[in-house]
């Protein structure tokens, strides 16, 4: 550690070094910067490299809170306007409601009826056969796996239609099918007998 750590070493313990280290991570942007500022002013003498070693804070963003404090400008990111990246069904919204058709052709309803879940025989690589074969290119596809998570965000779960299983034999349904064989013998006797 430098010699100019040791001032700042001895008067914070390493709990205070923890309480400032989480007071600083609770807050963002400017008044993030301005508390880090007015803590390397305090107890590091305006030095953004001590305060790095002292506080394990980025020195470039303590140099930003000092630069802030002296001039009085606030400096604004715009990383709200560059960052993120639409979705497929974003920047492609003809493909999407073209697969949206196609998943709507291949849906069914869960055949238990518990769930509003629809679910679909279709697969993402079927999917993006099939857009190819409505005359989309290559480039306004996505890949057979992000093609799988569009049809998950749509609502189609990529699973097999299960067909609906009949219940088991309960002693109630042997009773009425053993009513049916009663009534189908006598018939069948009475029918013979008149022959």
């Amino acid at each position: 550690m430098c010699a100019l750590a040791q001032p700042a070493r001895q008067s914070l313990s390493q709990g205070q070094i923890d309480d400032l280290r989480l007071a600083a991570s609770k807050m963002t942007g400017a008044e993030r910067r301005a508390f880090m500022a007015e803590m390397a002013l305090k107890y590091c003498s305006g030095s953004a490299r001590l305060a790095e070693t002292v506080f394990s804070w980025g020195r470039e963003t303590v140099e930003v809170g000092l630069a802030e404090k002296r001039t009085g400008l606030i400096c604004f990111g715009a990383q709200s306007a560059y960052c993120g990246r639409q979705r497929w069904e974003e920047r492609q919204p003809e493909a999407a409601a073209v697969l949206r058709q196609l998943a709507e052709a291949q849906a069914q309803q869960d055949p238990t009826f518990r769930t509003g879940l629809g679910y679909t025989r279709l697969t993402a690589k079927a999917a993006r056969e099939a857009l190819l074969g409505q005359g989309f290119g290559e480039e306004q596809l996505p890949s057979p796996s992000t093609m799988a998570e569009v049809l998950n965000r749509l609502g189609y779960r990529l699973r097999k239609v299960v067909k609906a299983k009949p219940r088991k034999k309960l002693k109630e349904t042997n009773a009425i099918f053993d009513n049916l064989k009663k009534k189908t013998t006598r018939r069948w006797r009475r029918a013979t007998s008149n022959v």
